[in-house]
């Protein structure tokens, strides 16, 4: 290898450990669609957004995901969807809902398959009472540095555009449907209600098509009692569901601050770390390079040659060493993360339930409370059909 092919090399080193250009990614909020004309109350679907799936079981342990993090957005996340869902005036009541148990007339699923601060990735499904499936797709956006700036930061969520595409792609889907159908989703929720809690009295009414779609086959009998218990219980279901959405809002206000500061720096962390990977490869690469350019060198029988490979061999040395600690110094960032996600673990206390004959304490985290109240509701629903089986029925003499 001549001078000349070395002095190639070294401006190759230099091209190489150049600074880093960062690509600062946005993303515009669209607009929330509204309906085209109000619906009447009677064709009005009520939506129940599902505690996302905070996407633990299969990642990667390289990944930058924290557990604990991971677990509080997943709570965090389907009420930032919520509010969007129902300031487009589309729907009925949306909820966040701990259970797929809760009967409702839309369920939104979402499992967050990225989250980091600068990008969010989420997969989100939506299908009826019915069984038709509304939606199954993945959004992702990329938020800027100016989202996290102390003037913008708090008018809106930095990935508020990713609830907003989602709002409006499942109310174009509901615009698409004539009110005679919204009102039969309706009628097969609270059938469904209805046979969850007395499959022998309500088995009949409904039945899937070919398609797997259900179908109303036939209806109860007006003023059937049986229905108005099941529409008593439905409503105290409701009534619980709604105190929960206390819980979820109390959760995401003590959340907003720490959870947003958590993002910022989770931004900065990445992209500093992606500089450092950058910085660190780059260093590896160039280093190898030099080491071997060198060692060619150093065998060559002119003595500048061999000089030059020396000096080659020391300094591709050199960026291996450099390229090995910004790899440290990148696992540093790493633990800052880890250590501001742990701050973030989510938990309820008990409640207390007054009903009409009794107090009931439920205890545990939201789902496990949910679970309970439903025990609860079967016991309710099975003493009143029990009461009006065993009061005799009165005649006129």
């Amino acid at each position: 290898m001549t001078t000349a092919r070395l002095a190639l090399v070294s401006l190759l080193l230099v091209s190489l450990t150049a600074c880093v250009n960062q690509t600062v990614k946005t993303s515009s909020v669209p607009p929330l669609e509204r309906p085209a004309q109000a619906a009447p109350e009677s064709a009005l679907l009520d939506v129940g957004v599902l505690v996302f799936d905070p996407g633990l079981d299969d990642y990667d342990e390289d990944q930058q995901v924290y557990p604990e993090v991971r677990k509080a957005e997943a709570r965090f996340m389907p009420r930032l969807l919520a509010e969007a869902m129902q300031n487009s005036g589309a729907w009925g009541a949306v909820r966040v809902v701990p259970s797929d148990r809760q009967a409702v007339d839309l369920l939104v699923r979402g499992r967050i398959v990225a989250s980091d601060g600068e990008t969010l990735e989420l997969h989100i499904t939506a299908s009826d009472a019915r069984g038709a499936e509304w939606l199954d797709k993945r959004y992702k956006a990329n938020a800027s540095k100016y989202a996290y700036a102390p003037s913008t930061r708090n008018s809106y969520d930095p990935f508020q555009a990713i609830y907003h595409l989602i709002a409006n792609d499942l109310m174009r889907y509901q615009e698409s449907l004539t009110l005679a159908q919204r009102e039969d989703i309706r009628l097969v929720t609270e059938l469904q209600f209805a046979r969850s809690f007395s499959p022998e009295a309500f088995d009949g009414y409904l039945k899937a098509n070919r398609k797997g779609v259900m179908e109303v086959r036939r209806l109860p009998a007006e003023g059937d009692p049986m229905l108005e218990r099941i529409r008593s219980i439905r409503e105290r279901d409701q009534l619980f569901v709604d105190t929960l959405q206390e819980h979820y809002g109390h959760f995401s206000g003590e959340m907003q601050v720490p959870y947003q500061e958590w993002r910022k720096m989770s931004y900065e962390e990445a992209i500093a770390l992606q500089e450092l990977q950058a910085e660190s490869r780059r260093n590896l690469i160039a280093g190898g390079a030099a080491i071997l350019a060198g060692i060619y060198a150093a065998g060559s029988s002119d003595r500048s040659s061999r000089a030059a490979g020396n000096v080659a061999i020391i300094g591709g040395g050199y960026l291996l060493k450099s390229g090995l600690e910004k790899r440290a110094e990148a696992q540093i960032h790493v633990a800052a993360l880890e250590e501001l996600g742990m701050s973030l673990e989510a938990e309820i206390t008990p409640q207390v339930i007054e009903l009409e004959d009794r107090t009931v304490m439920l205890s545990g985290n939201v789902e496990e409370q949910y679970a309970q109240w439903r025990e609860l509701l079967a016991d309710i629903y099975q003493a009143e059909v029990g009461l009006l089986e065993a009061t005799p029925s009165t005649s006129n003499p």
